[in-house]
């Protein structure tokens, strides 16, 4: 007699640290081959939120997102691009070479583990160029699975509700809608008394050159790492605003399951590339036949 599965298909969980390694390989059936994975850095958030802020949000949002819409979610993962907070104490910034081999290793060791699909989840704005650049760097050799990066999808209904909640129109890091992110997650992690300790106006020490980019365009503004007022921070402004993000989030992860075009052009690509001066098949739309009337 066969022996029965230690869990059902209906009760694996998501976090791929508390999936065993005799229920692996259901939990990789019933997530069709997705894995998600939430990145963030250790950088300070203004005088009153924890470092790690980035990842438990994104995390929390994976996570969510995944217990509507199944998929398994990879550990805290917290390197990712930011020397522009190098200058502030707890912030880890490893070089731009080794984050994008570790990130490469990682979605080769998930894709090794039975996942076709990496849904790439970031929750720290500094990321944004170099996870797109890492995505384009997918197409340097060919692979047995798809990179995705979430864009931080939301909910307009829902987007609707947090701006008519705020209190402030302004921010970007560490400011009223983060800083109440993190009231409704880890309130025990939150100074709140301190969030007007500094000030997280931009300076606007770089308008000369406002219409060239330059590494230096976070510092100049926000040489503190504090964009925003946090003060009007509040736990339901913040159950809100993560509400949106995971069900958008639960949105993007079915489109994800769902699609089967990305890897078919992944590897029709590379099978072009090997030899690019052979004439490509041609590809028309069929054409309806048309009947006499």
């Amino acid at each position: 007699m066969a022996r029965k599965a230690s869990a059902t298909k209906t009760n694996l969980p998501v976090r791929w640290e508390e999936l065993t390694a005799s229920d692996f390989p259901a939990a990789v059936e019933k997530a069709k081959g997705v894995c998600v994975l939430p990145i963030g850095v250790l950088e300070k958030h203004g005088p009153h939120l924890p470092l790690g802020t980035d990842v438990m949000a994104a995390r929390a949002a994976a996570v969510g997102a995944a217990e509507m819409e199944y998929a398994v979610v990879f550990p805290w993962y917290y390197f990712g691009q930011i020397n522009e907070a190098r200058h502030q104490p707890g912030c880890v910034a490893l070089s731009a070479d080794l984050i994008t081999s570790v990130l490469q290793e990682v979605c080769d060791e998930i894709a090794r583990n039975g996942f076709t699909k990496i849904l790439i989840v970031n929750g720290h704005g500094g990321n944004n160029a170099w996870l797109n650049f890492f995505c384009q760097i997918q197409l340097a050799q060919p692979r047995d699975y798809v990179v995705f990066v979430a864009r931080r999808p939301s909910f307009a209904e829902i987007e609707r509700q947090v701006e008519k909640m705020r209190k402030t129109d302004w921010g970007g890091h560490a400011d009223e809608v983060e800083s109440s992110w993190m009231m409704a997650l880890r309130p025990d992690l939150v100074k709140l008394e301190r969030a007007g300790e500094e000030d997280g106006r931009p300076r606007g020490r770089l308008k000369a050159a406002e219409d060239a980019f330059t590494g230096i365009f976070w510092y100049a503004d926000y040489p503190d790492h504090y964009a925003g007022d946090a003060r009007p921070a509040n736990v339901r402004l913040g159950e809100k605003a993560l509400e949106g993000w995971t069900l958008g989030l639960a949105r993007v992860l079915r489109a994800v399951k769902r699609d089967r075009t990305a890897r078919r052009l992944q590897d029709e690509f590379h099978a072009r590339a090997q030899s690019p001066t052979t004439p490509a098949p041609r590809r028309g739309r069929k054409r309806a036949r048309r009947t006499a009337k």
